[in-house]
């Protein structure tokens, strides 16, 4: 049995990381055919390319996926820690689980991904869910074979979570959820230890992967008729730093942009590391997306440096108009944070100025959550929760402003489309997400495709949506 340790997965030093390619026993293959599973995902593109990775390892040992978790032999959870209501997400499923098993004693139940990192969680998890079978971490996914496999044998439950990254395992074998968008992981981890962040905690230090690994994966998804990727990283910025003298994301994107892929983006960003050469590279090629999402979190200097940003807010400005003038038809979205310890009314009042001043496409914004073991965690905080609910409805009824009257400017353009699929809303009518990154809901009197790129003329704008019909 393992246990993270936060000491453990704070500590940064100059140990080396091998690359090393991933192996399965043979003998495994369909060990347990006959057997299906329900894996349930929480939180980020990185959370969601992990499953892939997870649901491929468990169709290889013989289980069937299905999305009914009732009828599954085994469940499986793929947690996120960033908020606490994605902790509660995760404990309120557990608790469904529990009744659910207290019926069927042979059902398998196992949790993975970012909450399995916590010292608390797993602690919980041993002194309140012994019905909890087996739990890993995000270090050691590749492990799921054995770790399943030792619970099944030994009948009593196993943790086994790395509170240190270990090597960078390569090719682990995959089922894309999507047939024509693929994520492409570049780099693992974060070192920027932000003080409300658990994430350089959960996902251990900066790793990038070798240049030679990330284009022979991209050569590979071009050849399967793959039209769109998406570089990962908690902090895909950071490409290249630990690896490289001369090789960063810009490169990156450069020789990707060089290649036969339609669309290309990346996320998400630090405005840290975000180089005048990346924003060179965004103005060179058509097929990097112009979307990006530049996370601001606060528009308030003191609340900045009370966060670790390692950034102003007249810094984040200067590369915020940079990014604008060398792509003029980019549209770029943030994350937000309110109630922040220590934020006053006049910080929140930068905040809603900053928005002004950008006019943000999208925003996802939050009320600070406290996460345990983290610096912010431990800093005084006198803003009452209604004060922060108010603080949040003001901030959202700014930021919605600013997306219908971005949006409001499309009408009667003529859009590429991506198309996902059917709409939900009416017959006929189709979605898709524009170059912006915009969701798009169109009608068509011929029948499209998933994966088509079609011409959509844009009727009407709504606040997180836009509506058009396909021009033929």
């Amino acid at each position: 049995m393992r246990l993270p340790d936060y000491k453990e997965a704070r500590t940064r030093d100059k140990r080396s990381y091998k690359r090393v390619d991933f192996e399965i026993d043979d003998k495994v293959k369909n060990k347990y055919k006959g057997k299906n599973f329900c894996l349930k995902t929480y939180g980020c593109q990185m959370n969601e390319h992990d499953s892939e990775n997870i649901k491929a390892l468990l169709v290889y040992l013989g289980f069937v996926p299905v999305s009914d978790y009732e009828s599954a032999d085994l469940v499986l959870l793929n947690t996120c820690s960033i908020r606490e209501n994605a902790h509660n997400k995760a404990f309120g499923m557990l608790g469904r689980l529990k009744h659910l098993k207290s019926k069927r004693r042979d059902l398998l139940i196992g949790l993975c991904g970012c909450m399995a990192q916590e010292a608390s969680v797993t602690s919980e998890i041993l002194e309140r869910y012994p019905f909890v079978n087996f739990v890993f971490g995000t270090h050691n996914i590749y492990q799921l074979p054995n770790i399943l496999d030792k619970a099944i044998t030994d009948n009593k439950q196993q943790i086994e979570v790395f509170s240190r990254e270990g090597d960078l395992v390569e090719g682990l074998p995959v089922i894309r959820t999507n047939n024509y968008k693929a994520y492409v992981n570049i780099i693992y981890g974060c070192d920027k230890f932000c003080t409300y962040c658990i994430v350089p905690y959960t996902r251990g230090r900066e790793r990038s992967r070798k240049k030679e690994d990330i284009l022979a994966e991209v050569d590979s998804l071009i050849r399967d008729g793959y039209k769109e990727i998406t570089l990962l990283g908690q902090n895909v910025n950071a490409y290249g730093k630990d690896l490289y003298s001369d090789y960063n994301l810009g490169n990156l994107l450069e020789d990707i942009a060089q290649k036969e892929i339609l669309r290309i983006r990346f996320m998400t960003s630090h405005p840290w590391d975000f180089t005048d050469h990346m924003v060179e590279v965004l103005g060179k090629y058509s097929n990097i997306m112009p979307s990006v999402h530049l996370p601001v979190q606060s528009g308030s200097n003191k609340v900045l440096k009370l966060m670790g940003r390692r950034y102003t807010r007249e810094s984040y400005l200067e590369l915020f108009n940079k990014i604008k003038k060398t792509v003029p038809s980019v549209a770029m979205s943030t994350d937000i944070i309110v109630g922040f310890p220590g934020e006053s009314e006049d910080d929140f009042l930068d905040t809603l100025s900053l928005v002004h001043e950008c006019k943000f496409d999208n925003a996802f914004t939050f009320i600070f959550s406290k996460r345990e073991g983290t610096p912010a965690c431990k800093l005084e905080d006198n803003t009452t929760d209604q004060e922060k609910e108010m603080r949040l409805q003001r901030l959202n009824e700014v930021v919605n402003h600013y997306f219908l009257e971005n949006n409001k400017k499309l009408v009667g353009k003529v859009i590429l489309v991506l198309v996902e699929g059917l709409s939900s809303k009416k017959d006929n009518m189709y979605f898709g997400y524009s170059d912006t990154n915009k969701l798009i809901n169109f009608t068509s009197s011929e029948p499209v495709n998933s994966g088509d790129l079609v011409s959509v003329k844009i009727t009407e704008a709504k606040t997180w949506s836009l509506d058009g019909e396909i021009i033929n």
